[in-house]
């Protein structure tokens, strides 16, 4: 089989289910595992935005998506040229990945030759079940089955090692500015981790949230987790979020729990490492209930 991703989760799963030799094109953000970056590169960023600070970025991609043009472009030569079997594609967030639309417009040069796996995870649940669909649809069924139950039983010790622990009041920040919440899985990931973050939309699109609204629910930890960002890039988009004053009406940053994470990696892709972005926050919350296992988190400070 010849696979195709269209966006780096996917990239992950199809590597957990050991299918990193079919895997013949992906995108641009294909960085895990790093085997997945000497692929061919068919999806591309259609606009620039090397260079531009949060404000800038969320302004171009707003203006691009307004005017009806796409986020990424599809080399549609190259994915001709590889021939795919199944293409694995998002219909979740124009932002994230190509849309709906431009997978439609890509799959005209293929005259029908190649199906087309469709993801829209929601939640934990649909991460998994996305899983399940692919193993069984590449005849890894089983392996996807092994992981999901080991996912599962990682979580059940989580539960053992919280149990009783008064959860955190947190707050997930997923762009800086504006300031959007955590949305879809994370506030998922927040309950089990041993938080509360009563701005967070769970099973929904992330949102702008009105700095007053963060004032009121007065979270005592903040997690810093700008979409697209690793550890370095998102603790420097705290410390200049850290460098307005407003911010020193919030609990957590008055005690320095303010905590930069690498999003790419454990929150914003739906793939196999939401499952560690657990255990990232359940130490981040409760250091003396859960040992630290990852080196994804950065305590940041004013």
């Amino acid at each position: 089989m010849r696979i195709v991703s269209f966006l780096p989760s996917a990239t992950e799963l199809a590597f957990a289910l050991g299918l990193g030799d079919d895997v013949v094109g992906v995108s641009h953000e294909c960085d895990y595992p790093p085997e997945a970056a000497s692929r061919p590169a068919v999806v591309h960023c259609a606009i620039p935005l090397e260079g531009l600070t949060p404000l800038e970025i969320d302004s171009a991609v707003s203006t691009q998506l307004r005017v009806g043009g796409s986020i990424y472009t599809i080399d549609t030569e190259l994915l001709k040229a590889l021939a795919p079997d199944l293409i694995l594609a998002q219909d979740l967030c124009e932002v994230c990945a190509p849309s709906d639309n431009e997978t439609e417009r890509a799959l005209g040069v293929l005259d029908g030759r190649a199906r087309v796996m469709t993801l829209a995870p929601r939640s934990l649940a649909d991460i998994q079940e996305n899983l399940r669909q692919l193993g069984d649809a590449t005849g890894g069924g089983e392996v996807a089955r092994t992981l999901i139950a080991k996912q599962d039983a990682r979580l059940a010790r989580l539960r053992d090692s919280l149990r009783g622990a008064t959860p955190r009041r947190v707050f997930f920040i997923e762009w800086i500015e504006p300031i959007f919440c955590g949305g879809h899985w994370v506030p998922e990931q927040i309950e089990l981790a041993g938080g509360v973050d009563m701005l967070g939309r769970k099973g929904a699109d992330s949102v702008r949230v009105p700095f007053e609204d963060v004032v009121a629910w007065a979270p005592e930890i903040l997690i810093v987790s700008p979409c697209g960002a690793h550890l370095d890039d998102a603790a420097e988009q705290a410390h200049a979020m850290l460098a307005d004053d407003r911010w020193l009406s919030i609990p957590a940053v008055r005690s320095g729990n303010v905590f930069a994470v690498d999003g790419s990696s454990y929150f914003a892709r739906p793939g196999p490492r939401v499952f560690d972005g657990i255990e990232l926050l359940a130490h981040l919350f409760h250091p003396d209930r859960v040992a630290e296992r990852l080196t994804g988190a950065q305590r940041v400070f004013r």
